[in-house]
């Protein structure tokens, strides 16, 4: 196995070192170390760095290995080093982004909700204490108000929104909203009481004696809704219940129910549906608003584990018993989203990976050519005794070293880009992604997937080469000479 190992190195090396590629190599390098000295400095935020670091590092791998293996192996690796690193660099922003929207999602929303098919939803406190009791990882449980709403600040201003009415001393347990939360930074402004004086829609009294209350029930907006309404805390808004009182027998509606809030918090979760459309207040002043008295929309709970969300609302169905309830998960609940991010993350994978065929392919043509050149030296081989095995296993170790040299270089390149984008945070438009910033998430288990596969293709490329090798006879080798 040593003198396969032997040969096999002697046909890769390019003969003696190329001094210009060793210099361009160490310029690459740096170059790098003055592109990590920049996002250093600037706490990641220079986009001048990252293009530089990037660059650097794809530069400096290339002039080493032309310093290092003859012009055909090279090409060889680089082909397979481009496609390690894009599929590396795009299984990371793939994984953030189904990351990212699941921390969205249940940064604002439960983790199973239990709804109920009809109109009145009376009994949710004996519903709330099933769930409470079904499962020891069953952490909070709290009822739930859901409605499409117009509101207004001013004479100007007005947009489509969604209250969600909850209760304030439940929330914190059941939602991460105070995570969010940027003026103030926690849900507990929603327990701050409306003064007396406001009752019947009066405003309170103002001045310095004015106690420490509200004139309006409390309310707290998304950052991208208050931007609209050009509201910030203290601010007072008008909610608006369009056709709450419709009457189908006289096709008539009285005039639409309306209630003052005063905006008590802001909140910014990053997911730009939930930024510019959504409203958190107390689940009486919702019920108050919406008139369904002591009524509520479902009740929703969170667990330990959230991958255990599923078995608990398959159990929590079942001791319901009632088909009316309907109990659904995070996922189930966002099923079309996470299946398209899914869908998504295979189809690129596959793209990508045609890369590395390509890469391969190339290697199989560059093993092929070797073996042809060598013609005559794998003949003195064989007329000296080596065996065909023998002589294979030298072009199996060529190619071995050709995709293992590649995958290295590949993985720490596709690492470094996704750790200096990462650092970077690069902006995207909320409107089109939902989410602000590209996410960057690197899983070992993902990396490892990437080097299985690109080791896997490289010994299959091997087997054409390395057979015609071994067939060869050395009286074809030795004929001309």
């Amino acid at each position: 196995m040593r003198h396969e190992i032997r040969i096999g190195w002697r046909y890769l090396y390019g003969g003696k070192r190329d001094r210009l590629m060793q210099l361009l190599a160490l310029g690459g390098l740096i170059v790098m170390a003055i592109g990590i000295l920049t996002l250093l400095a600037s706490d990641g935020a220079n986009p001048v760095g990252v293009l530089t670091l990037v660059l650097s590092m794809i530069a400096a791998s290339a002039f080493f290995l032309f310093s290092v293996f003859s012009v055909f192996t090279s090409v060889s690796v680089l082909g397979v080093v481009f496609g390690v690193a894009a599929l590396t660099v795009v299984l990371a922003v793939t994984t953030g982004f189904q990351k990212e929207f699941r921390d969205k999602v249940l940064g604002v929303n439960a983790h199973v909700i239990v709804l109920k098919s009809q109109d009145s939803f009376g009994e949710y406190r004996e519903v709330m204490k099933i769930a409470h009791d079904l499962d020891r990882d069953i952490l909070a449980v709290q009822p739930f108000i859901f409605r499409e709403l117009l509101v207004t600040r001013g004479k100007g201003e007005l947009s489509g929104a969604a209250i969600k009415g909850i209760d304030p001393t439940l929330a914190s347990g059941v939602l991460d909203l105070d995570k969010h939360m940027i003026a103030p930074d926690r849900v507990d402004s929603l327990l701050t009481p409306p003064c007396p004086a406001a009752a019947g829609d009066r405003p309170a009294a103002s001045g310095p004696d004015r106690p420490k209350c509200l004139a309006w029930p409390p309310i707290i907006l998304g950052k991208g809704l208050a931007h609209k309404l050009k509201a910030k805390v203290g601010d007072v808004v008008t909610l608006v219940m369009p056709l709450s009182s419709f009457d189908l027998a006289t096709w008539r509606s009285s005039p639409p129910q309306t209630r003052r809030f005063t905006v008590t918090g802001i909140f910014y979760s990053g997911f730009d549906e939930y930024d510019r459309r959504l409203m958190y207040a107390s689940l009486a002043d919702t019920q108050e608003l919406v008139g369904a008295g002591d009524q509520v929309l479902g009740i929703e709970l969170k667990v330990k584990d959230v991958e255990r969300a599923a078995d608990i609302a398959r159990r929590l169905a079942k001791a319901l018993v009632n088909p009316q309830y309907q109990v659904q998960d995070w996922y189930e609940l966002n099923q079309n989203l996470f299946t398209a991010l899914k869908v998504q993350k295979v189809v690129l994978v596959v793209i990508l990976t045609l890369i590395i065929i390509v890469a391969a392919v190339n290697m199989v043509s560059a093993l092929t050519m070797m073996v042809t050149d060598k013609t005559r030296e794998i003949a003195i081989l064989k007329s000296m005794g080596a065996s065909s095995s023998s002589v294979a296993l030298v072009f199996q170790v060529v190619g071995l070293v050709i995709g293992l040299a590649g995958t290295i270089v590949g993985v720490l390149i596709g690492l470094g880009t996704c750790y200096v984008v990462g650092r970077y945070g690069y902006h995207l438009d909320p409107r089109v992604y939902l989410i602000d910033r590209l996410p960057v998430e690197v899983r070992p288990l993902e990396v490892l997937l990437v080097a299985g596969i690109t080791m896997a293709i490289s010994v299959i490329s091997t087997l054409a080469p390395s057979r015609s090798a071994a067939s060869l006879r050395p009286v074809d080798g030795l004929r001309y000479d």
